[in-house]
Parts: C-alpha cells; sequence; structure tokens
C-alpha cells in the first residue's frame, strides 16, 4: 500500500512470526538484502522500503495495533525505534480491508496505537455504503494525482520517543559550533538552521545528497546530539531526522531540507513536519526569527519542502511564554496496490 508518500509492505501481525528476529529476516528478504533489492520488492530508497504489522488491539477504546518498521536499504536490518506517519495513513484502510474494523457510511473512524511508541491517532476514512474509497480531490504534494482524503488526529505524541518535547531539556544546544534545537513531537528531529552549515536550504535534494562534505559533517553532529536526546547510540538508527530550516519561499511559514537520516527526503516525513511545525511555534528555538508563524489558538503551518508544501495544524494551549500543543491534525492519503503472497528466501 501506498500511504501518504511512502510505500510498503502491509502484514497482519499473526501472519508473520512472534520472534522478532525471525520476524525481521523475513522483512529483509521479503525487500531485498542489497542495495538496488534487486531480490525483494523494495524500491531502493527508505521511502519504499517500509513495513506496517497491524493486528486487532486488546486495549480499551482502541481498534488496531501498528507496529511500524523500516527496512534498512543496503543494511540488511530493521529499525522499529521510530514512527511513520505516512505509512500509518494507510493502517486505517489496510484494517477495513482486513476486516478488524467494520466499516460504516460514510465515513470510518479508526483509532490505532502505534507500538513504536505507545501514542494514539485517529483516523478518518472515507468508506461510503461501508466500502473504503480511494478516489477523491485530496492532493498530497510528492504523490502523483488526488486521492480520498484521510484525516489524521495524533493524541498527545509529545515525546513519544525521546521522553519530553525538548529532549535535551533545551531549546538550544550547540554542537560542533552549530546551533540546534532537538525536539519530538512524534518523531525526534534535529532542527538547524541551513545558513549554519553553508548552504541556503533551498537545493535540490540531487546537488544536497552530492554534497559529501556538507553530509559528513551533518552526520557528525547527529551522532554527537543522539545520546542527548536519550536515543543513545545512533549510528546504527535512523533517528533523529535531520532537517534544515530556511525562510518560506512560496507562501508557506517554513522551508526545509530533510535528511532519513543520511539521504535527502523527497518531501517530509508526516511526524517529522509535525516536530518542525512544533519548533517554530516554541520560542528561544532556531525557528525564531525564520519561520512565520500565524495567530490564534488553532495555527495552520505549511512546512515547504523539495516537492511542496506539507500542511499541519496544532491546537495550541497554555500561556504565550510556554504554550503547549494540545492536538494535531493533517491530511494524508493511502492507495491499496496489490494483495498476494511474497515468497522470501
Amino acid at each position: 500500500m501506498r500511504g501518504g508518500s511512502s510505500k510498503g509492505l502491509f502484514f497482519q501481525a499473526g501472519d508473520l512470526p512472534a520472534d522478532s528476529a525471525e520476524r525481521d529476516r523475513i522483512l529483509v528478504a521479503a525487500m531485498g538484502p542489497d542495495q538496488r533489492q534487486i531480490d525483494g520488492v523494495g524500491g531502493a530508497h527508505p521511502l519504499t522500503s517500509k513495513v506496517a504489522i497491524v493486528s486487532p488491539s486488546a486495549e480499551a477504546d482502541v481498534d488496531v495495533d501498528y507496529l511500524f518498521a523500516q527496512v534498512v536499504v543496503g543494511e540488511g536490518r530493521v529499525d522499529t525505534t521510530p514512527n511513520c506517519g505516512n505509512m500509518l495513513a494507510a493502517v486505517g484502510p489496510f484494517a477495513i480491508e482486513k476486516g478488524m474494523v467494520e466499516a460504516r457510511d460514510p465515513e470510518t473512524s479508526v483509532r490505532v496505537r502505534m507500538l513504536n511508541t505507545g501514542n494514539l491517532c485517529e483516523l478518518l476514512v472515507q468508506t461510503p455504503d461501508g466500502h473504503v474509497s480511494y478516489e477523491g480531490n485530496a492532493k498530497v504534494d510528492g504523490v502523483p494525482g488526488t486521492a480520498a482524503p484521510i484525516i489524521c488526529n495524533y493524541l498527545d505524541v509529545a515525546g513519544s520517543v525521546c521522553g519530553t518535547l525538548l529532549p535535551t531539556g533545551r531549546s538550544i544546544d550547540i554542537v560542533d559550533n552549530v546551533e540546534v534545537t532537538c525536539i519530538d513531537n512524534g518523531m525526534p528531529v534535529a532542527v538547524l538552521r541551513a545558513e549554519d552549515l553553508g548552504i541556503t536550504g533551498f537545493e535540490s535534494r540531487e546537488a544536497l545528497d552530492a554534497n559529501t562534505e556538507f553530509k559528513r559533517r551533518l552526520e557528525s553532529i547527529r551522532l554527537r546530539i543522539g545520546p542527548k536526546m536519550n536515543l543513545g547510540d545512533v549510528t546504527h538508527k535512523v533517528v533523529p531526522k535531520m532537517s534544515l530550516i530556511s525562510a518560506p519561499q512560496a507562501g508557506g511559514h517554513i522551508n526545509t531540507r530533510t535528511f532519513i537520516p543520511h539521504d535527502c527526503h523527497a518531501a517530509i516525513g508526516v511526524l517529522g513536519a509535525v516536530s518542525v511545525a512544533t519548533a517554530c511555534i516554541l520560542p528561544g528555538t532556531v525557528a525564531e526569527g525564520i519561520a512565520v508563524v500565524p495567530d490564534g489558538a488553532r495555527k495552520q503551518l505549511s512546512v515547504e519542502h523539495p516537492s511542496g508544501e506539507f500542511s499541519v495544524t496544532l491546537d495550541v494551549g497554555g500561556a504565550p511564554e510556554e504554550p503547549l500543543v494540545v492536538k494535531v491534525g493533517l491530511l494524508r492519503t493511502a492507495r491499496l496496490i496489490l494483495r498476494g503472497e511474497v515468497f522470501v528466501a
């Protein structure tokens, strides 16, 4: 299934081994263990080497449990540390298609527990006449065409991986003489000003990926800041994501170039966008003076990225000097691509 701007395999948990090592061996074999993933169904890119494992939930007021697994391209391993909000968008349709959740007319609410972090999200899926509809007019930048909208309402995702919204306890840390804001509002992200690393932040993905000295310096900062974010040694982890920000150019509120963690993202991840948008509204972060922050308790921020923009709605409470994000809402789309069997060696 495609979920948002990502694509991957969706499994029912009962169809995979309970032993995590054996499960991961199967996932790597299914996607392909090599760099090109020529011997599997992966797309040789982090955005197309993802897995969602879904099962009915035993928790009260929760419909399904969702475990996200990133099959790391070319490394033959699986990382279940982070969430993936793009793949999450397709969990609702998948659960309905598989009979885990009964469809209602015209819309079905699917409450999902994200096992990677324990947080909850409510997905609103279009189900006219009790069937999932994938056709509609909703547009997601970075995805061709249009599709039925899926509304994702995230409930209490602050500190989902690192334990607190500001994992280091500060709005700004200094690493390698560069100011960094470390934030976790659903995804651990290190936010940096692009200009502080000698770039504009408006370069193409290809230009940034080809800039080996820049990427070496960015990775050095990532490895040093990871332990400070309560993530331990992040050498073999896909978090924290590194997001470089600059002033918006296309009518949005902030411009981004995000690394996941070593390749420049074609767009920006769902929860990564949430964390960056949250950094924009907090006082004293690296986004202060760069981000254009709208007024009001409900703030819709447009996060610009290489292939367009991503709109995030933040319901904000608390005091101006210490704002509190109460709820996060955003729009995604999804599509069922195939059903079948994958053969693993």
